[in-house]
């Protein structure tokens, strides 16, 4: 966009963008149908933010992931989810997931974590969930480069001592 230091990928090109929209809402739609719960998408998209760094799509999956039910507690210890104690297999399957796909460069999973995987879910729900942790690894990307801004809300209570709100 014009005027800013930084082109909004998303604002700049929207039809490439409501594309990948419509893909994430298809990814979304069949994982209703194939029993993976919305919360479990949600763990998978803040989870690859987390390892991401991507604030924008933290911030925006916190609050989806709140409103879908999720607790306060499990979002806080994610990044610690194999010492918790408090996900299902399930869940624990796609946070796996969601790590491998975003460390894709780092490792692959080996045939036994693969197996395990293969334990816990169907070959649809291991499907459906590579893409959406394919789908929040783009979007975190597209976010990080345009540096979309993190807007405070209130319903996440007060701001910490002299922190401000991005306008």
């Amino acid at each position: 966009m014009e005027g800013h230091r930084y082109v909004y990928t998303d604002k700049q090109q929207p039809t490439v963008h409501g594309a990948m929209a419509a893909v994430s809402s298809e990814i979304r739609e069949r994982a209703a149908e194939h029993g993976i719960d919305h919360v479990v998408l949600e763990l998978v998209n803040l989870r690859a933010s987390q390892i991401n760094g991507c604030a924008f799509c933290l911030h925006l999956h916190t609050h989806m992931a709140l409103r879908a039910g999720e607790s306060p507690q499990r979002i806080a210890v994610l990044p610690a989810w194999r010492e918790s104690g408090l996900f299902t297999r399930v869940e624990e399957a796609a946070l796996r997931i969601a790590e491998a796909v975003t460390r894709v460069a780092e490792r692959h999973l080996t045939d036994d974590e693969y197996d395990l995987l293969r334990e816990d879910l169907t070959d649809d729900q291991l499907a459906l969930l590579v893409y959406a942790a394919s789908m929040i690894n783009a979007f975190n990307r597209i976010s990080i480069l345009s540096h979309h801004p993190v807007t405070y809300r209130e319903e996440f209570g007060a701001l910490p001592r002299g922190s401000r709100p991005a306008t």
